[in-house]
This record gives C-alpha cells, sequence and structure tokens, in this order.
C-alpha cells in the first residue's frame, strides 16, 4: 500500500530548459567518486536516469557488464534509448520504475547507482532500502544528491535570495527534501547500511558561458517548466513575483565577477556479504 510519505511530485518536470541541464550531466562531473570502484563485468543499475547521459557513460565503463537505466516517468526514456544509440552501446536498456519498489530479484546488481533522485522521493530511507535489497552482497550503493541551501553565489543577490526561498518551499510542498546532500549519510545509516563512505564535491560555475548556460536555464525553469507551475498553483509565488526572479537570475549572469557553486553530498556503501 502506498503512503502519503512514499509519494511525492517530481518538482522539476521535463521542460527544455530542464533537460539542458541533464544532458550536460557525465559520470565524471556526477559521479566521479564512484567511477574508481567500477570493473569492466559489473551490472548497474541507474535509478532516475532522466535522458541518460551518465547512464551511457556507465554502460561505456563496463563493457563487458550490462546497465539498466529506469525513470518513474515513462516518457524521458525514449531519449535515453536515443542517447545510447547515438553511442552505439549494446549492454544499455532501459524501464519504468518506482524507487520505493524496484521491481528487480534480490542481490541482482553489483551497482546501484542514483543521482539527484532521493531529493525528489516521499520516503528516502525506504528507497535506499530498495536500493541495497537488489544490490549484490560485497557491491555498492551510490547516491549524489544537491543540498539547495547549502548553494552560494556572488554577488549578492535578494531576487537570488527569493529563488532560493521559493524552491525550498515548492520542493517540500511537493513531498521532497531540497536540502538532500546532508542528509544522505543520515538516512543510509537509518536504511540499515553500516559500510558508509560520505563525501562532497560541487559543481562551479563563473566563465561568461558557464554564467550564461546556468543563469539561462534557471531565468527559463521559473517562467516555463512544470517547477512555475506547482509554485503559482500550489500558491507559493505570482507570476509577477516569478519574473522578478527570473529577471534576477539574467541579471546576475552579466556579471563580470558572478559566482556560483552548488555543494553535493555523495555516499558509497558497501553491501555487506
Amino acid at each position: 500500500m502506498t503512503t502519503p510519505r512514499e509519494t511525492a511530485v517530481y518538482t522539476h518536470g521535463h521542460h527544455e530548459s530542464v533537460l539542458r541541464s541533464h544532458t550536460w550531466r557525465t559520470a565524471a562531473n556526477s559521479a566521479a567518486y564512484l567511477l574508481g570502484s567500477l570493473k569492466p563485468h559489473m551490472k548497474i543499475l541507474d535509478i532516475g536516469c532522466g535522458p541518460g547521459t551518465i547512464t551511457a557513460d556507465l554502460a561505456a565503463l563496463v563493457p563487458d557488464g550490462e546497465v539498466t537505466g529506469v525513470d518513474h516517468a515513462p516518457g524521458i526514456l525514449e531519449q535515453a534509448r536515443a542517447t545510447a544509440a547515438a553511442r552505439g552501446l549494446t549492454n544499455v536498456d532501459f524501464a519504468v520504475a518506482d524507487v520505493h519498489a524496484l521491481d528487480f530479484p534480490d542481490d541482482t546488481f553489483c551497482v546501484v547507482h542514483a543521482h539527484q533522485v532521493l531529493q525528489h522521493v516521499g520516503d528516502p530511507v525506504r528507497a535506499l532500502r530498495e536500493m541495497r535489497r537488489v544490490t549484490r552482497p560485497g557491491g555498492y550503493i551510490a547516491v549524489r544528491d544537491s543540498d539547495y541551501a547549502a548553494m552560494t553565489w556572488y554577488p549578492a543577490s535578494a531576487g537570488l535570495d527569493d529563488w532560493l526561498d521559493l524552491y525550498r518551499r515548492v520542493a517540500r510542498a511537493n513531498g521532497g527534501e531540497p536540502d538532500a546532500g546532508r542528509r544522505l549519510k543520515s538516512w543510509a545509516l537509518r536504511a540499515g547500511l553500516t559500510d558508509v563512505t560520505a563525501s562532497s564535491s560541487t559543481w562551479t560555475y563563473s566563465t561568461a558561458g558557464e554564467r550564461e548556460w546556468w543563469s539561462g536555464l534557471w531565468a527559463d525553469r521559473t517562467l516555463a517548466s512544470a517547477y512555475a507551475e506547482r509554485a503559482t498553483e500550489g500558491g507559493h509565488a505570482t507570476v509577477e513575483q516569478l519574473r522578478a526572479v527570473s529577471d534576477a537570475w539574467r541579471e546576475w549572469g552579466v556579471q563580470d565577477d558572478g559566482w556560483f557553486c552548488v555543494l553535493h553530498g555523495e555516499i558509497l556503501c558497501r553491501k555487506e556479504v
């Protein structure tokens, strides 16, 4: 039976401004903490695969193994399949799945990976228990999530302060936890994982091109994505307030001394043998 805590709405949706960010992600810039543990023969489950760029990278790194990418949103999987096909990968497949109730037998995968997933689910501890269940003894559960309250930027911007406050309110109203990065180790321990290595890493945007890209996708996302709809329909912001936040993003993006840092928490957990 599904309880309210086990369900959550994906705050961002899959608007083009969201996929602009998702398709930029690679195993190198988003899963570096895991890569040293990979072996060519491994069987990997990539949860919340989205458009499949990280999934495809993982498949290329385990040429004698297999990778299964899963996502709760069926529509995005066609793009993931196209990503893998364009790279000529034959050891990867994709399916719809719910991380709270994975449709795989116990002890199936050598690695179960989730990037930017647990911040959006209703019960991250249950999700981690499911991830542990389908991991083989001696295998790895690898999770990375951003932490919105720890994001920081320069120069100071009242409009970006408003953005951060608004985003955290909308995400929590949708059943998620936007400050997930700092909680990953705690969630893992509550899920019964005992061999847990916690780390952190960042994305930083400072060059003119990086600022234009990062500010532009958030300016557009604030006005046109599912996040924008949920902000207004949930009574968290008016359209005028969203326009002001969008304008603040564009203003920050043209500052020559602009700098933005996204902190991520990471956990690499070894399942007991």
